[in-house]
C-alpha cells in the first residue's frame, strides 16, 4: 500500500523558512526570510490534514485551493501546484510574502486549533511561485483573439493590475493610468523591500507590458488628462486608485517641520531602492539617520515605517499606539520582527502635542482601555496627569488612509460616493451608477488588504467582459 503523503502534523513540527538574524537584516532592505528548500517545502506541505471543510480556503478572500496545492507540493508536483495556485490568484508570490496569513488562511487552519501549529501556507505559496519563475513555468500572457473594445484602468496597484491581467488575456485593449513613475502602486512604493523585493513586482508588470497592456505613467487624472476624456475614449473604465490621503494629527505643534506622512516617508525609501536620487532624503527631511524617530500608529504601515527607520540608521525608534498589543491592528509577526530589530513599542500612549519647530519632542498622554465601542474593541481613555515628553527629531504619521475627493478632483459630480468619500459600487459586479464605470479595491472598501484588491480586480474584470459581450451581442442583432 502506498505511503500516506499527508496528515503528518502529528509527527512533523511546524517550521518556517530560516529568518536572517536581526543584526544582519537591519543593515539592508533585502527580504528577511530565506526560501524553503524543496525537501523542507514538501515536508511542511505534508502537515496539511486535508480536512473535509478547508477553512484555510474559505477564509482566503481569493478562495485559493490551498489543500490541493499543498498536496501537490508534498508529492513533488510543483508545476501543477503553481498552475492551480495561479488559476485563482494573479500574484501568488506577492500574497505569499505580504498577506497577513495569521489572520486569514493560517489563522483558520484546523490543525492549529488542535495545538499542532498551523501549516506554513504563505511560505509554501511563495516557494511554489518563486520555483515556477526560476524554472520558466510562468508563461507569457497570450491574449485570446483580439477584441476591438478598449478598457481604461485608473490606478496601477494590485486591483488595477489584477483586472488588467484578466482583461488582456481576453484580448481587450487595456490602458492603465497612474500618477507614479512606476506601476505597482503600494506594492512598489508603499511596502518596503524587506517584505517585498521590488523585482518581484516589476517582473509581473513586465509580463503585462509584454502582453500589450499600455501604461501611462506620471499621469494625474484631472490634470494631465480629464476623466471625461478617458471615458469618451474607452468602452469601460475601472477605478482602482486606492486611498492615499493620510489621516492627520491634531494638537499644539502638529504642523511643525519634521512631522511627515508615512506614505511620503516609505515612497522616498523605496525610490532609493531603485537607485533614484531623492532630494527629500538627501536634505534629511525624509531620512532617519542619527535621529530619534517616533512613529504614531499601530497598523502594518506603522510597522513598515519603524523597520525602515532602523535600516536608515536611526538613533532610536519608538512606536506610540493608543491601545495595547493585543488590540493593535497590525500583524503580530511584523511586531515581533520590529522588536527583534530594536524598535521600542510604547503601548497605551497617544500624542497630545509637539514641541519645537523643527520638532524636538512629542508630548505623550498615557491611556487605559475602557468599555468596548461599536466595533467591539475597548475604547482608549486618557489618564489625566500622565503626560510626559518623548525626544523626537522625526515624527512619522501612520494613522491610516482616507480617500481623496474624486468627484471634485475629476470634475465629475455624478460619480457616486459614500459619506466617507469612498466610491459606491455594486458588491458582486463592482459596477457604479455611472454608465460604463466600475470601481475596486481600497477606493471602494477603504484601506484594506492587497488580497482583497486582487479579488475585486479579478471580479470586476469578469463583470466588464460580460458587459462588453452583452453590448456586442446587441449591436450584432
Amino acid at each position: 500500500m502506498a505511503k500516506q503523503p499527508m496528515l503528518k502534523f502529528v509527527s512533523v513540527d511546524r517550521d518556517m523558512p530560516e529568518k536572517r538574524a536581526a543584526e544582519n537584516r537591519k543593515e539592508d532592505f533585502n527580504e528577511i526570510y530565506a526560501e524553503f528548500a524543496a525537501q523542507k517545502a514538501a515536508e511542511q506541505a505534508s502537515r496539511c490534514s486535508q480536512c473535509g471543510v478547508p477553512y484555510c480556503q474559505s477564509h482566503c478572500p481569493l478562495h485559493n485551493n490551498i489543500p490541493d496545492w499543498l498536496r501537490m507540493t508534498a508529492t513533488g508536483r510543483l508545476k501543477e501546484a503553481y498552475a492551480l495556485s495561479q488559476s485563482t490568484n494573479t500574484f501568488p508570490e506577492i500574497c505569499g510574502r505580504i498577506c497577513p496569513q495569521d489572520r486569514l488562511c493560517e489563522g483558520n487552519c484546523v490543525i492549529e486549533q488542535s495545538g499542532h501549529g498551523t501549516v506554513t501556507i504563505g511560505a509554501v505559496e511563495k516557494y511554489i511561485t518563486d520555483t515556477a519563475w526560476e524554472n520558466g513555468w510562468v508563461e507569457d500572457i497570450t491574449p485570446a483573439a483580439d477584441r476591438s473594445e478598449k478598457v481604461a484602468i485608473i490606478g496601477a496597484g494590485p486591483g488595477g493590475l489584477a483586472a488588467a491581467d484578466v482583461l488582456v488575456r481576453a484580448g481587450v485593449k487595456v490602458t492603465v493610468y497612474d500618477r507614479h513613475d512606476r506601476a505597482g502602486g503600494l506594492l512598489t512604493y508603499g511596502i518596503p523591500g524587506f517584505k517585498l523585493e521590488k523585482d518581484v513586482v516589476m517582473r509581473r508588470v513586465k509580463l503585462l507590458e509584454d502582453a500589450g497592456v499600455e501604461f501611462v505613467l506620471n499621469c494625474n487624472v484631472g490634470e494631465d488628462i480629464t476623466f471625461q476624456d478617458i471615458r469618451a475614449q474607452n468602452d469601460a473604465v475601472l477605478l482602482a486608485t486606492g486611498v492615499y490621503k493620510g489621516r492627520d494629527l491634531s494638537g499644539p505643534g502638529a504642523g511643525a517641520d519634521g512631522i511627515v506622512p508615512a506614505l511620503d516617508y516609505l515612497t522616498c525609501s523605496n525610490k532609493l531602492s531603485f537607485g533614484d536620487t531623492v532630494p527629500e532624503y538627501e536634505s534629511g527631511e525624509l531620512n532617519a539617520e542619527g535621529k530619534n524617530v517616533v512613529v504614531i500608529g499601530g497598523g502594518d504601515t506603522a510597522m513598515d515605517c519603524v523597520r525602515t527607520a532602523i535600516r536608515q540608521g536611526a538613533k532610536s525608534v519608538k512606536c506610540l499606539y493608543r491601545r495595547d498589543r493585543a488590540n493593535m491592528p497590525g500583524s503580530q509577526r511584523e511586531t515581533q520582527n520590529a522588536e527583534e530589530e530594536g524598535v521600542e513599542f510604547v503601548w497605551l500612549s497617544a500624542p497630545k502635542g509637539f514641541t519645537g519647530n523643527p520638532v524636538n519632542g512629542v508630548i505623550v498622554q498615557k491611556m487605559r482601555l475602557g468599555a468596548p465601542d461599536a466595533s467591539g474593541r475597548r475604547s482608549p481613555e486618557v489618564i489625566e496627569g500622565s503626560d510626559y515628553t518623548e525626544d523626537a527629531d522625526l515624527v512619522i504619521k501612520a494613522l491610516g488612509f482616507e480617500p481623496e475627493d474624486l468627484p471634485t478632483l475629476w470634475g465629475e459630480k455624478d460619480l457616486p460616493v459614500t459619506r466617507w468619500g469612498t466610491v459606491k459600487a455594486a458588491f458582486e459586479t463592482h459596477q457604479t451608477d455611472l454608465d460604463g464605470v466600475w470601481a475596486v479595491g481600497d477606493i471602494v472598501r477603504g484601506a484594506s488588504l492587497v488580497v482583497w484588491a486582487i479579488r475585486d480586480g479579478r471580479e470586476a474584470a469578469a463583470s466588464i467582459l460580460d458587459s462588453l459581450s452583452a453590448t456586442a451581442a446587441v449591436a450584432a442583432e
